[in-house]
């Protein structure tokens, strides 16, 4: 195997891993097992592209790939034993909504997939990662309402960019850049 592959083979991972979070009790070992090794992956296949020169398109497509697929069925998992409000629920399908609108634009603009890495889906992200862990020191509604704040906002930068850009540039890191 080139060390060339490496990090694709490792997104890979996080994409074969991800459906087992739907399996495994939310809160459990097994899921905070698969869970840490998805994001591990989610690190590591851009740190090791990086080093190894092997960055690509293909690549970074896949690891939105990867991203939507652990985060959905991470936001699944959760859905089913969290109690959350109405109001929280509307919230981030209106989220969704929105990522859905921006992802059809790039496409219809481009002919391509792709989700923007800029510092607020980065910080969206972290804290969606992060999030099994703030569950277990903050209130469900406070952890959801916090993260549902920073994900409409970057759902929203990213979706001006989109409507305002000539050009895609996914790793274009701010509306203000």
């Amino acid at each position: 195997m080139k060390l060339k592959a490496l990090p694709n083979l490792i997104t890979f991972s996080r994409i074969a891993l991800s459906p087992f979070l739907l399996i495994a009790l939310p809160f459990s070992a097994s899921f905070y097992i698969i869970y840490i090794l998805c994001g591990l992956s989610d690190v590591l296949d851009g740190f090791i592209a990086r080093k190894t020169h092997s960055t690509s398109a293909f690549g970074a497509r896949l690891d939105s790939i990867a991203d939507l697929l652990m985060f959905a069925a991470l936001l699944i998992a959760l859905f089913r034993v969290l109690d959350l409000s109405l109001l929280l629920i509307l919230w981030i399908i209106l989220i969704c909504i929105i990522r859905f609108a921006s992802i059809g634009i790039i496409y219809k603009k481009y002919k391509t997939f792709a989700i923007l890495h800029t510092y607020g889906n980065k910080l969206t992200g972290a804290l969606l990662f992060l999030s099994p862990v703030l569950l277990l020191v903050i209130p469900a509604n406070s952890a959801a309402y916090l993260l549902c704040l920073v994900a409409t906002a970057s759902a929203l930068e990213e979706l001006l960019i989109n409507l305002k850009s000539p050009t895609l540039d996914v790793d274009r890191a701010s509306i203000f850049t």
